[in-house]
């Protein structure tokens, strides 16, 4: 006999995986942007920042192997929170028509409206973890990426990345220690 879990199961138990293959994921594309930032002139940094960034949801997919979490796994349960987060992700990459067409009109504007855009994600993670984590690091990256902009406006290719893997080297020890403590 089939028993439906109810949401609040879904919850907890969507709750007690680790959660570090997506903020990996971010952190090794960011990093990686840096190169061009560094290197290449503003289109040709605008183009690698948007493959980049939208390529960190696959990344995640095959670093979830490494870390035990495997996004692809059909022969665990559905979890309607698994579902909310995959959907967060899609409306992280829905912002890029946002971004598109700001970039064109200032290509300076690009790494920080996408590190703010993307980085929303973190908001309804933090809810449905029960944990401050998310908002710390969308609150943070947000008013960095703003701060960010105002300071050093001229070097947005790489101080947004800069900004960003900061976030990210914060985050990720603390759902590492969160996923310890709960798994203990």
């Amino acid at each position: 006999m089939h028993t439906e879990r109810s949401l609040d199961e879904q919850r907890a138990e969507f709750s007690r995986n680790r959660f570090l293959a997506m903020p990996l994921a971010g952190l090794l594309v960011w990093t990686l942007l840096l190169i061009p930032g560094f290197l290449l002139p503003t289109p040709s940094a605008m183009l690698a920042l948007f493959i980049g960034t939208g390529c960190i949801a696959y990344v995640g997919m095959g670093l979830s192997k490494l870390t035990g979490e495997d996004f692809l796994d059909k022969s665990r349960p559905k979890n309607a929170f698994q579902s909310l987060f995959f959907h967060g992700m899609g409306q992280a990459i829905l912002v890029y028509a946002i971004v598109i067409p700001l970039a064109i009109l200032e290509p300076r504007a690009a790494p920080m409206g996408v590190g703010i855009l993307a980085g929303l994600m973190w908001v309804p993670m933090s809810w449905i973890i029960r944990h401050p984590i998310g908002w710390w690091h969308a609150g943070v990256r947000t008013a960095a990426l703003c701060a960010g902009w105002f300071l050093w406006p001229d070097r947005q290719y790489v101080v947004a990345p800069l900004i960003v893997i900061a976030c990210y080297l914060f985050t990720i020890p603390v759902l590492e220690r969160r996923w310890r403590r709960a798994n203990a």
